[in-house]
């Protein structure tokens, strides 16, 4: 049950961050060079009450030192290459090895 919770919020974010690259790929076509939109440009462009929200948590909760450090530098990344990373580490987490036993015998 929860590896396909986990598969399924792996699909989420994929789709996402397609979307978010696609999005990317236009705006270089138009711009004639590279563009790589931040993540909390985009969030922001999205749903501003949220991301302040987000940033008054975790700053009251966990402090300014995280806020200022880890979470900062990752909304600076390209939105596209965040959900992919996501998209990644919750497959990993949902996927399901073969069993080992019987395949020799």
């Amino acid at each position: 049950m929860f590896r396909f919770v986990f598969r399924l919020a792996a699909m989420v974010a994929l789709s996402v961050s397609v979307i978010m690259a696609v999005v990317d790929a236009t705006r270089s076509v138009a711009a004639s060079a590279p563009v790589m939109t931040p993540l909390n440009t985009s969030w922001l462009a999205v749903s501003p009450d949220t991301r302040s929200a987000f940033e008054s948590f975790v700053r009251d909760k966990l402090g300014p030192p995280l806020w200022d450090g880890a979470i900062a530098w990752v909304l600076n990344q390209p939105g596209f290459a965040v959900f992919a990373a996501l998209a990644f580490i919750l497959y990993m987490i949902g996927y399901r090895r073969e069993r080992a036993t019987g395949r020799f015998a």
